[in-house]
């Protein structure tokens, strides 16, 4: 009998690998190997890697089982030598939650759906909202708080919330009887689906409400207060609770997620919590040395130029650069050197110009040493 596969392995994901991670890979292959979705020679194949799959992820889903296994390997978990994995609901552990979403996706339900006390009708959450928000880097810096305008859904004042026309009412679903939801056989499975019919409400409206078109609700705007707090970065998210999309059948409403996209700025670039700029330095400044003025967040600030100083020279101002969310210290502001050549000379600048050239080249390479090195360099690869 051939040895079983190393569980991870199976379904792809490292040792160390999350929950969420696991039961993500878990619903890739099965939704890949459902044995409704390959059918014909590859049918048989398909069905193991399915079966295999399965197994791999009843196993790892269940914290003490996947203990024993990452110990013991598969002896670990082996009914025959561990008294067996346990009945009902326990044998399946989170395998049953994972594949309850995969019956959604393959047989068309919502991953978002429940069931109603007492087995009645579903209900299902509402949608996640996303809102991208564009802030300059002082207000990422300080923070802020700021005003926006987002959907919201409010009963339909014409029919009550009900969605039908005046004068008519719902009446019970005719395919589901209520319950809002059917049985489907797929295969050699028997699924429960949300009713096509009402979609899992459990009712139907003849005569829809001319307003909000048979949905109970009609859409509207509302302002929101949104903090944004000091040291935020781009890509982002905050997460406003409750501001989603509205539930269904008196399902949960969605959540508003509201993404933080920094606009471009003039001076500064954000790396994390440091930041960074280009300073431009004249040819003198450069050669003689002297103090020159930087912009920060918080103002200018002073920095000492040391004579001979080459472009590219980096100089960093601690402290100087933005405190992050997550950060006890403010990170630090790079000062990047550009010694800036100058134009637009007067025939009198040129004659200076060539007098020091001059003057520079009489005192050897004491003057360029990096030009010197270059050259040597230069020489030996072309001979």
């Amino acid at each position: 009998m051939a040895s079983k596969r190393d569980y991870y392995e199976v379904l792809g994901v490292p040792k160390n690998a999350g929950e969420d991670e696991i039961k993500k890979a878990y619903r890739k292959l099965a939704m890949k190997y459902h044995p409704d979705r390959n059918q014909g020679a590859a049918a048989t194949e398909a069905e193991a890697k399915f079966k295999e799959a399965k197994e791999a992820y009843e196993m790892l889903s269940d914290a003490d089982k996947r203990a024993a296994y990452d110990q013991y390997g598969h002896a670990g978990v082996d009914p025959n030598m561990r008294g067996g994995m346990g009945g009902g609901a326990e044998g399946f552990g989170g395998f049953a939650e994972a594949f309850g979403d995969i019956f959604g996706d393959v047989f068309g339900g919502g991953a978002g759906a429940r069931r109603g006390a007492g087995g009645g009708r579903q209900v299902f959450r509402g949608s996640d909202l996303s809102y991208a928000m564009e802030i300059t880097l002082e207000e990422a810096a300080d923070g802020k708080d700021a005003q926006i305008r987002i959907p919201s859904w409010d009963e339909c004042g014409t029919c009550h919330g009900n969605g039908a026309k005046p004068g008519t009412k719902p009446i019970t679903c005719t395919t589901c009887h209520g319950s809002g939801a059917v049985q489907m056989r797929q295969g050699f499975f028997s699924v429960q689906q949300t009713c096509p019919q009402c979609r899992g409400t459990g009712k139907i409206v003849p005569e829809p409400c001319p307003t909000c078109h048979g949905q109970g609700k009609v859409k509207n705007n509302k302002t929101l207060e949104v903090k944004i707090p000091a040291g935020i970065d781009d890509g982002m998210r905050i997460r406003s609770t409750g501001n989603g999309e509205p539930g269904t059948n008196g399902g949960p409403p969605g959540d508003l997620y509201i993404e933080i996209r920094l606009k471009k700025h003039e001076v500064f670039e954000r790396d994390g919590d440091d930041l960074h700029c280009v300073v431009p330095v004249s040819m003198t400044t450069a050669a003689l040395g002297g103090e020159i003025e930087v912009p920060t967040l918080k103002g200018p600030a002073a920095i000492d130029i040391p004579e001979g100083t080459q472009g590219g020279k980096q100089f960093r101002l601690r402290g100087k650069g933005i405190k992050g969310v997550r950060s006890t210290y403010p990170g630090d502001l790079y000062c990047h050197v550009r010694v800036e050549t100058p134009i637009k000379l007067t025939e009198h600048q040129r004659k200076l110009l060539k007098e020091l050239d001059e003057s520079l080249k009489k005192g050897g390479d004491k003057h360029s040493p990096q030009e010197k090195g270059w050259l040597d360099k230069a020489k030996e690869f072309f001979s």
